[in-house]
């Protein structure tokens, strides 16, 4: 016989919880709402389990819960489990969907956005697609990454970080009890030999020659890779800067937190060629649009493969992004600027918590003196 009866049920209980007996509790809040929960132990591991509202639930229902709920513990079973499972438990498609619609919108990288999905649709749901995410076993998992583990180890590490990342969401969803055993996962692939593989970069010795074949013929592509170059940005921030971030007076580019991969605002301090450049590319100002170097699309930015494109055409061994090693190989090897100025100037992330709490100042003025001496070593800095 428990503790609780219906008569007291009926009656006003102070909030708080009410023990029936045998891990049964009448949950009372501060405003009068009641609700049952079984408390189960196993393994030293407690757990609070909901049984459903008072209301609906009768005090007799709730006891049979409860015996249900401890009984299947006692099995093994996770109670939880077993009640999304008689709900209807998704497939690993339908989870990464859902995962994907949650969590696209706050990634900022347009290329990353698409490939997420896409990489799971190629390599991971023709072989657990339409398995219950509940059903998962490392064995899948190493299925699909064996496939293309040696021959794309890139694509194939990523593919298995957003494999983990639908079943965190699956746990936090009560889809399924317990994570992947992902240690075990990648002790039981081939070693892949590690390969540092850096993006192609022009010396900075050979980077007048290059400026000059940029400035063989104009077009928004070409100004937008020689502001690249003077401000030592990186190609998305370029593509993406409009009018309205431009200060002439000061002699600075503001680029906002939102268009910046750290999320911190970075100003970026404009050489007399910097603002040549600008001066030029008001010329290609389109009517209703605030990019400085719009794209052939009204209101869309230029395409990365733009510059890209600008590179091959110039038969140079280099990509766009490689020319910000350019400019930090010459600060370090050419001038007496300290590391702080140069890691400022490329907007880096400082990897020390300590020295970031720290290091607060921009050193605007520093660094505007560096750009200015890197403007005129690339033999820019005329009208």
């Amino acid at each position: 016989m428990g503790n609780l009866t219906a008569n007291m049920l009926r009656g006003s209980l102070e909030p708080g919880r009410h023990h029936d007996g045998d891990g049964l509790f009448l949950n009372v809040t501060p405003t009068g709402a009641r609700s049952w929960i079984c408390r189960v132990q196993k393994n030293g591991r407690r757990r609070d389990i909901g049984l459903g509202s008072a209301k609906k639930v009768s005090l007799a229902q709730a006891r049979q819960r409860a015996a249900e709920v401890r009984s299947q513990v006692e099995a093994g079973i996770d109670p939880v489990l077993q009640r999304k499972k008689a709900e209807g438990i998704p497939t690993f498609r339908e989870a990464a969907a859902a995962v994907y619609a949650e969590n696209k919108k706050s990634w900022k990288n347009k290329k990353h956005r698409g490939q997420w999905l896409t990489s799971l649709q190629t390599y991971a749901f023709p072989k657990i697609g339409d398995v219950a995410v509940s059903d998962i076993e490392s064995s899948h998992v190493r299925d699909v990454l064996i496939a293309i583990w040696l021959e794309k180890n890139e694509t194939a590490r990523r593919v298995r970080q957003r494999i983990g990342m639908v079943i965190d969401w699956a746990i936090a969803k009560n889809y399924r009890a317990h994570p992947l055993p992902m240690n075990a996962i990648n002790k039981s692939l081939p070693k892949v030999r590690n390969r540092q593989d850096h993006l192609a970069a022009l010396h900075y010795s050979k980077l007048a020659a290059f400026v000059g074949k940029l400035r063989e013929r104009e077009s928004v592509g070409r100004l937008a890779f020689e502001f690249q170059i003077l401000t030592a940005a990186r190609s998305g921030e370029v593509r993406g800067a409009l009018w309205s971030e431009i200060d002439l007076t000061e002699r600075t580019w503001t680029i906002p937190a939102e268009r910046m991969k750290a999320d911190v605002e970075h100003i970026v301090p404009l050489s007399d060629a910097a603002l040549d450049v600008l001066k030029r590319a008001r010329v290609h100002k389109q009517d209703g649009n605030d990019l400085v170097f719009p794209g052939t699309r009204h209101g869309k930015p230029m395409s990365d493969m733009t510059l890209t494109k600008i590179c091959r055409d110039a038969e140079v061994d280099a990509v766009p992004h490689g020319f910000r090693s350019s400019f930090r190989d010459w600060v370090s090897e050419e001038t007496d600027f300290d590391r702080d100025v140069a890691e400022m100037a490329l907007a880096h992330t400082i990897a020390n918590p300590v020295e970031a709490a720290y290091r607060r100042g921009k050193l605007l003025q520093k660094r505007r003196k560096l750009m200015n001496l890197w403007a005129e070593y690339c033999a820019l800095a005329r009208t």
